[in-house]
């Protein structure tokens, strides 16, 4: 539709990202009229520099383990060495691909697509290349961008964010990784498969420090065997330029030296000069705040995605963008249960996780009242022929349902979407057990140890 000082539009979308474009295919399904406006490309952070193109650069390095592993299978392969070239041009034939298609159905959903930077001008209006676009509702959905730590200098060369990583011409020979969550975790495990020899250097006591403390345990051990070095505990205190890298300190009195130092200690929201507090939108640090239903201070805005104090995960940006779209069009959608939404980190070995940890688990029922179980993938036929290691661990409220599923070996994040059920269901360990689960998957695993925590054990010893 053109746009002219008469069109008001049912809903304007500033961002689009995964939220976003998500609100906007929404919208226009359930016949609303809407306007995207995106000044970078749509698909956002997830597509372009995140999600899509780590989980390739993953693949590529299980590829070259595989390569360098293959003698254990009986297959005489020879490793020849990564082309970085190549990786890329597969990681961008793959955005390539999906990017075309989410194009495709932005145009096929004929939803009014402005490319440009926006800024909130009013409650009800974006400007963007000079020209306003009224809505009686106005979703914001202007994402994250890598953060920094005070005084950190990213110089895009020896100091990297994940961005520039992921567009990196080179195999670094050392690395270190500043920050052991899910992106500092995944870079470092992509990087070791490449050859790099990588320290991931972490201020809080563990690796990915928000999962269960049993999968963060399990994670280190599988990153020791494979070489991958770690300072747990450990703050940074500054970095400077070496003849050919840099020297990271840390306030233990430590230093590391490598090529570079990949900097990876979370995201942070797009808000700032955009209009959104002389809107009257209430702020904390940057992020909007939200109700249950996304809905701003301001009654003609919503905001979704890492704009918005909650997971920064994709598909949390989609079911957001959903539910904002749903109930501009008069649906009564239901708020999202964030613990009942599934979490995977892609390193080497996976984990995977839905629901809520012992310890959170403890706090909100007693120490008294949750009872946990650990099943050994040692146990599991297919997890054998995989030659991968790991352990899958229960968490349920004594006599009741099980509300945390955490997991821990390769392909995990395939197993999540029964665990999400189980969690979402609130099933009951025998009702799980009497699920007859498909012999020899690793979805067995997750069978068996609700059959041993419903007291019948199929593999246990006595």
């Amino acid at each position: 539709m053109a746009n002219d000082a008469s069109t008001v539009f049912d809903v304007v979308i500033l961002g689009g990202g995964s939220g976003g474009y998500a609100a906007a295919l929404r919208a226009s399904q359930l016949g609303l009229d809407v306007a995207l406006i995106e000044k970078d490309k749509v698909g956002g952070t997830c597509l372009h520099n995140g999600c899509i193109p780590t989980k390739a650069l993953l693949h590529a390095g299980e590829i070259a383990d595989q390569a360098r592993e293959s003698a254990q299978f009986g297959i005489n392969a020879t490793f020849e060495g990564v082309d970085i070239a190549g990786v890329h041009k597969y990681k961008d034939g793959v955005i390539s691909g999906l990017y075309k298609g989410l194009q495709g159905l932005i145009a096929l959903r004929k939803i009014t697509y402005v490319a440009g930077a926006g800024r909130l001008t009013s409650p009800t209006t974006v400007e963007v290349n000079g020209e306003r676009y009224e809505g009686r509702h106005i979703i914001l959905a202007t994402g994250s961008v890598p953060k920094s730590l005070p005084g950190l200098e990213i110089d895009g060369d020896r100091v990297i964010t994940s961005d520039h990583a992921l567009v990196l011409d080179r195999i670094p020979k050392s690395a270190v990784v500043l920050g052991g969550g899910v992106i500092g975790v995944e870079f470092a495990s992509a990087w070791k498969s490449f050859g790099v020899d990588v320290t991931i250097v972490e201020a809080l006591p563990h690796l990915v420090p928000v999962e269960d403390e049993n999968s963060s345990k399990l994670l280190e051990r599988a990153f020791r065997k494979r070489g991958i070095k770690f300072e747990l505990g450990s703050r940074f205190s500054g970095v400077e330029y070496t003849q050919d890298g840099i020297r990271v300190s840390l306030e233990n009195g430590k230093q590391v030296e490598a090529e570079l130092l990949l900097v990876a200690v979370g995201r942070g929201p797009v808000s700032q000069g955009l209009g959104y507090e002389e809107a009257g939108v209430a702020m904390d640090r940057g992020y909007i705040l939200v109700d249950e239903y996304m809905q701003t201070s301001v009654p003609t805005i919503s905001a979704v995605g890492d704009l918005v104090p909650t997971l920064q995960l994709a598909h949390v940006g989609f079911a957001e963008g959903i539910l904002v779209a749903e109930r501009l069009a008069g649906l009564r959608p239901v708020p999202i249960d964030y613990d009942g939404v599934p979490r995977v980190t892609y390193c080497h070995p996976e984990v995977a996780s839905v629901g809520i940890t012992e310890e959170k688990a403890k706090e909100l029922y007693g120490a008294d009242k949750v009872v946990t179980l650990k099943y050994n993938l040692g146990g599991n036929g297919k997890s054998k022929i995989l030659k991968t290691q790991g352990e899958i661990k229960l968490v349920q409220v004594r006599d009741g349902a099980v509300v945390g599923v955490h997991m821990v070996g390769d392909r995990m994040g395939e197993q999540v979407g029964e665990a999400q059920l189980i969690y979402n269901w609130e099933a009951l360990p025998s009702e799980v057990a009497q699920l007859v689960h498909a012999h020899p998957t690793q979805n067995e695993a997750l069978g068996e140890a609700h059959l041993a925590l419903a007291g019948k054990p199929l593999h246990a010893h006595d």
